[in-house]
């Protein structure tokens, strides 16, 4: 077993999260992994409006008796969210850790502290991680340039990220991009880190409700399969490489691009068509390059179990047996 601040905070046995993931973030996932002995968080928005949610804490309450919690994201989205109700939802539904991210969370904080939620929020930088801290959150996800999703836009890789904020920040923080093994997992903690997140890891795994095309091509992609796009916009995300990603690439190098130059490209609804029907082509989807780590489709309980077996190996033998 391995014991961190972050799993004697939340109870978990795992120091080991799955961040919320839009579209694949569901009860069917998140279950699996609290189960599994790591801490998952239902997405809040892909639940459906806020009172669905709570039906979806209900389902994920049936499938485990061991801790989750849900991600609210605020972000920027064609058609805007209703983010102070999805925050109440999460209060009436009695759960007790969130994960925030995107925007500044400080707005919600004081409902969710006086409900006695545990925060932890995502960050892309140092800054941004002290900041979090200060405004008092109690564990910051520190976001590398390898991760899927939105990365920042200062490009720093997690080796350097994730011991940069270690050295300023007193609160527990979770390494999240670029990891998707043991390997990665003992590598954050000697960085300094109480445990790790992983997404596009949990996506290939038996449980995530996701078209098995999806999870076929994680598995047999590389490091250089993903694309970065928005990068003109300064809201760069990390996607999967394919046709409607090389496109939105395209038209970005062009220069001079808006986003109503790529809204129909990237809209949510063609996505869901590649996560729910297999259509690897019909629109963006999120992935990192962890994807070159990612060799087989196992159940959330035998990936857990492989990693924190496999790390207890790396930090007692052959890591101590380097020592003369």
């Amino acid at each position: 077993m391995i014991r961190t601040r972050f799993t004697e905070m939340f109870g978990v046995e795992a120091p080991i999260t799955c961040g919320g993931m839009t579209r694949v973030g569901r009860a069917q996932l998140i279950g699996a992994v609290a189960s599994a002995g790591a801490l998952g968080f239902i997405t809040a928005h892909s639940a459906g409006p806020p009172d669905a949610l709570h039906r979806e804490v209900q389902r994920c309450r049936e499938m485990t008796d061991k801790p989750f919690g849900v991600n609210l994201t605020i972000l920027p989205s064609i058609t805007p969210l209703p983010y102070d109700e999805y925050r109440e939802a999460i209060i009436a539904s009695g759960i007790r850790i969130v994960e925030t991210a995107g925007n500044n969370p400080q707005p919600h904080l004081p409902r969710f502290k006086e409900a006695g939620i545990k925060v932890i929020h995502k960050c892309t930088s140092v800054r941004h991680a002290l900041k979090a801290q200060a405004i008092g959150v109690d564990v910051v996800s520190i976001d590398g340039f390898e991760c899927a999703g939105h990365p920042g836009e200062d490009d720093v890789g997690g080796l350097i990220l994730f011991a940069a904020t270690a050295e300023k920040l007193s609160i527990p923080i979770i390494a999240s991009g670029g990891i998707a093994d043991a390997r990665g997992l003992v590598a954050a903690l000697a960085l300094g880190c109480d445990g790790v997140n992983m997404g596009t890891r949990f996506m290939a795994t038996v449980e995530a409700p996701i078209h098995e095309n999806v999870k076929k091509q994680i598995v047999a992609a590389d490091e250089r399969a993903t694309n970065l796009i928005f990068r003109t916009l300064h809201n760069t995300a990390r996607v999967a490489k394919n046709a409607v990603s090389d496109q939105v690439v395209a038209i970005e190098r062009r220069g001079n691009t808006s986003f109503a130059d790529v809204k129909d490209l990237v809209a949510g609804a063609r996505g869901s068509i590649v996560l729910e029907k297999g259509d690897m082509d019909a629109g963006i989807w999120s992935a990192g390059q962890t994807q070159a780590l990612i060799h087989d489709i196992p159940t959330c309980k035998e990936l857990v179990k492989r990693i924190i077996h496999e790390a207890e190996y790396l930090i007692g033998s052959r890591l101590s047996g380097m020592l003369h």
